[in-house]
């Protein structure tokens, strides 16, 4: 059986984090920024983890 390969959308939005949960940036912080407040902006700059039921799809493209 061959090696299951990694998605490579995933590998580049996602990381791992040392206790195994995973880390994703926010969204809407790439373009259109003047009407987005800067308490909205500022706060979107902040990484945080996905979402307990999203984990095992996201593991699945990743490979782990």
């Amino acid at each position: 059986m061959p090696k299951m390969k990694t998605n490579s959308a995933a590998k580049k939005r996602f990381k791992l984090t040392g206790t195994g949960k995973i880390k994703r940036k926010h969204a809407f912080h790439s373009h259109i920024l003047t009407k987005k407040t800067t308490k909205q902006k500022r706060n979107l700059t902040h990484a945080t983890l996905v979402f307990k039921g999203d984990e095992a799809r996201i593991k699945m493209l990743l490979a782990i």
